[in-house]
């Protein structure tokens, strides 16, 4: 069922989506080249904890018998990961390479989410691409979040911009809304027919986020339960924001203003 949230809601909302932002902005600045992907995590953890919040996705359940429930308060996906990377001690950021995090902050019962991927340095410049169409798809696709439009408008136009760039959407897994619950209905994904699933209205909290990927969209998981990779070892971006839709334009909440 989908969720209009309050107005007290909406401002619970936007105190989790704040502590996302704050984090990312300070991570932008501290992430180089050495670190291993367990420093990435302990600091990003550290801001989500000053900020009064806690980390939302470290515990969550797998869903999948054997596998055990996610052990970080991050997702660090480096190159040809694309999504659900687990912080190691032993797994180091290199200079050239394209990091995609994704985390999620709970405060006063309600979750903030969003995804940003972090050039190291000289990157080339087909990573460079890859991740700044993976960040337009987010604002190509939320051209039409607003009240009238149906959820396949937002998904038809993520999928067609990354078609039309040259790149593929990964189809095994979306965005989807966001509230008291990490995910709620409805499902996102990043393709998909115009003018067809649910009709948007003003309070809905919508997580979106494009994952794109170099190659032929294919991939596969590993063994830990987990990690997502391209199949083919192409590379892979992502970009999400939790977004409010309003009477008007929508309201990003996870960017500060």
């Amino acid at each position: 069922m989908v969720t209009i949230k309050s107005k007290k809601e909406i401002e619970y909302m936007k105190e989790a989506c704040r502590v996302v932002a704050i984090m990312y902005e300070e991570l932008e600045k501290k992430i180089k080249p050495g670190m291993s992907t367990w420093e990435v995590d302990q600091l990003a953890e550290k801001i989500i904890r000053r900020e009064g919040a806690l980390p939302a996705e470290k515990g969550y359940p797998s869903g999948m018998r054997g596998v055990p429930p996610y052990p970080a308060s991050i997702c660090i996906s480096i190159n040809d990961e694309v999504i659900h990377g687990i912080p190691s001690k032993h797994k180091y950021i290199k200079e050239g390479d394209i990091v995609s995090i994704d985390t999620v902050a709970l405060k006063n019962g309600f979750n903030g989410d969003a995804a940003r991927t972090f050039m190291i340095g000289n990157v080339s410049k087909d990573a460079k691409r890859l991740v700044e169409v993976t960040k337009q798809a987010f604002y190509e696709g939320i051209k039409y979040a607003k009240p009238g439009y149906r959820i396949g408008d937002v998904c038809h136009a993520i999928g067609e911009y990354v078609h039309s760039q040259g790149y593929s959407v990964v189809r095994e897994f979306q965005g989807h809304g966001i509230g008291r619950q990490m995910h709620e209905d409805p499902g996102i994904p990043n393709y998909g027919k115009a003018g067809k699933g649910i009709r948007l209205e003003p309070g809905m909290t919508l997580a979106i986020e494009p994952m794109v990927v170099d190659g032929n969209g294919q991939i596969c998981e590993l063994e830990d339960g987990w990690t997502i990779i391209t199949d083919d070892g192409s590379l892979a971006a992502h970009y999400e924001n939790t977004i409010l839709i309003t009477e008007k334009e929508p309201e990003i909440l996870t960017i500060l203003k």
